[in-house]
């Protein structure tokens, strides 16, 4: 090597940006790290853009409670490939305002968790279902705004659905779920879990369809009985295969418990 060759350095921000940092070093931060670097130059608040507009995942849940939200609409306001989005912890300050966009522009979301955001409304989850074909897994845990017209309109246009957990919605009834069993029968795990308005009707339908059923949330759900579950293993459970029951819904007088047991 010639003295020259040697005199030369080589600077971090001299690697090839798309083909070298952003999916060899970048990817591997947490995202508040990525935050912070685009505070240390123009050069790195570049590079840190570049990483934001083709990042397929975005979990915010780590620094949901902390971040502003036009923080949250200057990350996500030139992405048009995300895959997965967590919002999580970000209950906040999270409206549809915020979200509505970033849903609109993202159509490829497979998975969408938007558990514990109480400030979102019907809205957000009619737009999920409307722009978000492709999509297979959703969190609604204790989104308490989700109704039975909006999960209909998801059944309707994500018939791939693969998970949703639907913990502590509790305007939903038995015809939203029996609506959502028949229309998304791919589903392998679903939480209707502290939901007093769940009945037999629900469960029983849910074993009907869902052939591939796995995993099956009931905690709290007080009207489901014993009878009905015990179906749940062959009905919904292709031979073979076994079903993850986390609530064993015990009856509800000693008549039911001598009756079924």
């Amino acid at each position: 090597m010639d003295e020259e060759g040697q005199g030369q350095t080589c600077q971090l921000l001299d690697l090839p940006w798309e083909d070298v940092l952003v999916p060899h070093i970048l990817s591997y931060l947490p995202l508040q790290h990525v935050v912070r670097l685009q505070r240390v130059s123009k050069h790195f608040h570049s590079l840190v853009q570049v990483y934001l507009a083709n990042c397929r995942t975005f979990n915010f849940s780590v620094i949901g409670p902390s971040i502003p939200k036009e923080v949250f609409h200057a990350m996500l306001k030139d992405n048009k490939v995300l895959q997965n989005l967590s919002l999580q912890n970000c209950s906040d300050w999270v409206t549809d305002k915020e979200l509505l966009p970033v849903i609109g522009q993202n159509q490829h979301l497979q998975r969408v968790d938007m558990s514990g955001c109480a400030s979102l409304t019907r809205h957000s989850l009619v737009a999920v279902s409307l722009s978000c074909r492709h999509l297979q897994h959703l969190g609604l845990a204790h989104c308490e705004w989700v109704d039975c017209l909006s999960l209909r309109s998801l059944a309707d246009h994500c018939g791939g659905l693969r998970s949703i957990d639907l913990t502590a919605c509790r305007q939903l009834k038995d015809d939203a779920i029996c609506y959502l069993a028949k229309k998304c029968s791919e589903l392998k795990s679903l939480s209707l879990a502290v939901n007093a308005n769940i009945t037999d009707e629900s469960v029983e339908e849910v074993a009907k369809n869902c052939r591939g059923l796995e995993q099956l949330d009931l905690t709290g759900c007080l009207r489901v009985r014993n009878q009905s579950i015990r179906v749940l293993p062959k009905a919904a459970v292709p031979e073979g295969k076994s079903l993850s029951q986390r609530d064993r819904v015990k009856p509800r007088s000693s008549a039911e418990a001598q009756r079924f047991d």
